[in-house]
């Protein structure tokens, strides 16, 4: 398998190009490594938790959407989706793309996890009873 050559800005830039979402059916248990260390603010950590889970997550469900999207970003003429196909292709769970999605949807997870942490509190201090939109 090729190396990939993509910055990790650059990989960033081009997972924002591709529609993943965090019901893609991917292991919400599994991204839940990298959420925490993108809670903890930390960038190594963030980057070791997702260098070590994005393989796991890969395989375990992120491989059809991740390149369903990049495919369909392809045909829709998105600058730079040939890139992110590229690099999915040949590099699956171990490309920059498919770490910076994971890193994306560990973002996003993390946002989910504290709104409710904050309607919870809201909840018990005898706030509004209607649970925050989260999309």
């Amino acid at each position: 398998m090729a190396r990939s050559r993509l910055t990790p800005a650059r990989a960033d830039r081009l997972a924002e190009l591709l529609d993943v979402l965090l019901d893609c059916g991917i292991c919400l248990a599994c991204l839940s490594f990298v959420s925490m260390a993108v809670d903890g603010g930390d960038p190594k950590d963030v980057a070791r938790e997702a260098r070590r889970m994005t393989p796991y997550l890969w395989d375990e469900g992120l491989a059809e959407p991740a390149l369903t999207a990049a495919r369909s970003a392809v045909r829709a003429g998105v600058p730079g989706a040939e890139v992110a196909l590229a690099d999915l292709e040949a590099n699956g769970g171990r490309s920059a793309v498919a770490r910076a999605l994971v890193r994306r949807l560990a973002v996003e997870l993390s946002r989910q996890v504290q709104a409710e942490i904050r309607f919870d509190e809201r909840m018990r201090q005898g706030g509004p009873a209607r649970r925050p939109e989260l999309n």
